[in-house]
């Protein structure tokens, strides 16, 4: 009489174990929403004369079609142009150019970096 009570437990068991538990995981439901073809266009610029910074981009786009451009003042004192465009699936194309020539002062003119030392205190 055991074996066969455990015999219809092993079985319950198994089919119990059998049935996996429903996730919500899953492509997602398909929308019925309409959208609009991507279109924009955006342009900023940053000058401090008291940092050094200097940097712009502006950037369009048209369905497929990307093109923009930015520039970054570089440590060396030269700036950086980078132009671009995506056409498509044409990938990512860009041309880099450079105004200025590069200056690296002597190594006695180079102030060495430290970083700040950290204050410890009771709360």
């Amino acid at each position: 009489m055991n074996t066969k009570v455990l015999l219809l437990l092993a079985v319950v068991a198994v089919a119990a174990a059998d049935k996996l538990p429903a996730t919500g995981y899953g492509a997602p439901p398909a929308s019925s929403e309409e959208h609009e073809p991507p279109k924009y266009a955006y342009e900023f610029a940053v000058q401090d004369g008291e940092s050094g910074n200097d940097f712009a981009a502006q950037e369009s786009r048209d369905l497929d079609n990307t093109k923009g451009s930015y520039t970054v003042q570089l440590p060396d004192g030269r700036l950086q142009t980078v132009t671009y465009y995506v056409d498509g699936d044409s990938g990512y194309v860009a041309e880099v150019s450079y105004q200025g020539e590069a200056q690296y002062p002597d190594s006695d003119e180079v102030k060495s970096y430290a970083p700040p030392r950290p204050t410890y205190s009771a709360p």
